[in-house]
């Protein structure tokens, strides 16, 4: 191979690993639902066993709805962005927290809640319908949506600027 062509390989292999590593943790990613598609209006458990419609919250205001477990420590990272979320916009938007229960127990759930009090509602995903229907590829993922039910941002990680997500759903 001659001199150019090392370069340019070499080129190509420099742009492709940096591009990867510029990518934040905290960008919309390929897994997971796409901004734009209508948020699903599906049947979760609460942490009694009862089914909670989604369908009756989404289309009525914003929601975001984090996908978390008692062991992710990115979700405890997100806690006080959590906090923002809910001091900025109050009751203009609906907050929900959808157990994914991969190692947990519903008394592990209730412990956690009770020392880190998350400003969300608790549901806890026994059937993984919410899994599989925002396609759920981690914990800390996020989806907003906003009053039309359309998803507005998908993100994952402990840094995600949730309130000026949930600004793209409550304009």
């Amino acid at each position: 191979m001659n001199p150019f062509g090392k370069t340019l390989r070499l080129f190509a292999v420099l742009t492709a690993v940096t591009s990867f590593a510029a990518r934040p943790a905290t960008a919309q990613f390929e897994s997971g639902i796409a901004v734009g598609a209508a948020a699903p209006r599906i049947l979760i458990n609460d942490l009694d066993g009862k089914p909670f419609d989604l369908g009756g919250v989404i289309g009525k205001k914003p929601v975001l709805i984090e996908f978390w477990a008692t062991w992710c420590a990115l979700c405890k990272a997100l806690l006080p962005e959590l906090g923002r979320v809910r001091k900025t916009y109050g009751d203009r938007i609906t907050m929900i927290g959808v157990n994914i229960t991969v190692n947990d127990s519903k008394d592990r759930v209730h412990r956690y809640l009770d020392l880190h009090k998350p400003p969300f509602l608790p549901l806890f995903d026994d059937k993984g319908a919410g899994s599989r229907a925002y396609d759920v590829a981690t914990t800390s993922y996020i989806v907003v949506v906003d009053r039309t039910g359309k998803v507005v941002y998908t993100g994952s990680g402990g840094e995600q600027d949730l309130v000026k997500a949930v600004g793209l759903a409550v304009r």
